[in-house]
């Protein structure tokens, strides 16, 4: 296990790491970078991410190669109609002894690609967010427990909605981050097309593996919030809840629903995570607001006035900040 002196060494070889694995995955993925800081920052918050855009901007290679770079172990799940939670968990089996064996499925594994996973019907969706949770499965009365540490990262295409099963709002409460994926900027573009039409392969070092990981997430959770920072993170899920004290106008006139206890949570170790990747030991209200976005994103439920008067749930969050 990687053991450091003190807090303040942790942090400081946490911001380093934080860089390598910035420029080491930037050689593959490119004009993604605040999308890879985001999945980077659930990882060592312990959490997982949503990955929400259209089809073709490298989600899956994103996720493998972060996974590479990581030095951990990868499995793609390719959600569809007709996918049982067993395909999922694993299934006992009768062997030629006829005694029951346990075949794993994908999901023992260190980085789960959940792809398209509102393809899938609810009780498939329920098996993986069941052991996101609890970070086991159980089969045939018999716990069995996850590979540590334990990461999924689903991705939902926004468009072409015929025909799937989106998440419920209480099933997406378990996401610790929506990112959004936006098109690249033209030059990205370009120098995309350029590195993906050639003969050339971009070799990655790893740059940490499942032990520092598991003791960075140990770090990030002992760095001291102050009060003032908490009061923040509180005060501003209080504000994303309709017709109660706190409640902002903007909620009361253009939300039906609002965030629950997790998101501050959420925003408390996001931003303890954001503070150590940038070399700060503790957070303070900006990197509260740096991860308000990805965080509020999915837990906040616009109302039909919203919708008639074309008003975004990021731009609600925005006001209310």
């Amino acid at each position: 296990m990687t053991t450091f002196k003190s807090d303040v060494e942790a942090i400081d070889a946490l911001s380093a790491d934080f860089k390598k694995l910035n420029a080491e995955i930037g050689k593959v993925i490119i004009g993604q970078d605040e999308v890879v800081q985001h999945v980077l920052m659930s990882i060592f918050s312990d959490g997982h991410s949503l990955l929400v855009g259209v089809p073709g901007l490298a989600k899956t290679l994103l996720i493998k190669t972060i996974a590479d770079a990581l030095h951990l172990s990868f499995k793609r799940i390719q959600f569809t109609p007709d996918l049982m939670p067993s395909d999922i968990t694993g299934a006992e089996i009768l062997d030629e002894h006829r005694n029951f064996k346990f075949i794993r499925g994908p999901i023992f594994a260190n980085i789960i690609l959940a792809d398209e996973i509102n393809r899938t019907p609810p009780k498939t969706q329920a098996a993986l967010l069941e052991a996101m949770q609890e970070k086991n499965v159980t089969i045939g009365g018999h716990l069995h427990i996850l590979d540590k540490p334990f990461f999924v990262l689903a991705t939902q295409n926004p468009i072409e909605q015929e025909g799937t099963y989106p998440l419920p709002e209480a099933q997406l409460d378990r996401f610790m981050f929506n990112i959004v994926l936006d098109y690249p900027a033209f030059e990205a573009e370009l120098q995309i097309v350029r590195s993906t039409t050639s003969d050339t392969k971009t070799e990655l070092n790893k740059v940490i593996g499942a032990e520092e990981i598991t003791a960075y997430q140990h770090v990030i959770r002992r760095i001291p919030v102050t009060d003032t920072v908490l009061q923040y993170a509180v005060g501003l899920v209080s504000k994303t809840r309709p017709n109660t004290a706190m409640a902002h106008a903007k909620t009361n006139q253009y939300l039906s629903w609002g965030a629950g206890p997790r998101a501050s949570q959420y925003l408390i170790l996001g931003a303890k995570c954001h503070a150590a990747t940038h070399g700060k030991y503790a957070p303070d209200i900006e990197d509260v607001k740096a991860v308000a976005m990805p965080v509020l994103r999915h837990r906040i439920v616009r109302n039909y006035k919203a919708e008639a008067d074309g008003v975004g749930v990021e731009d609600i969050i925005r006001e209310l900040m």
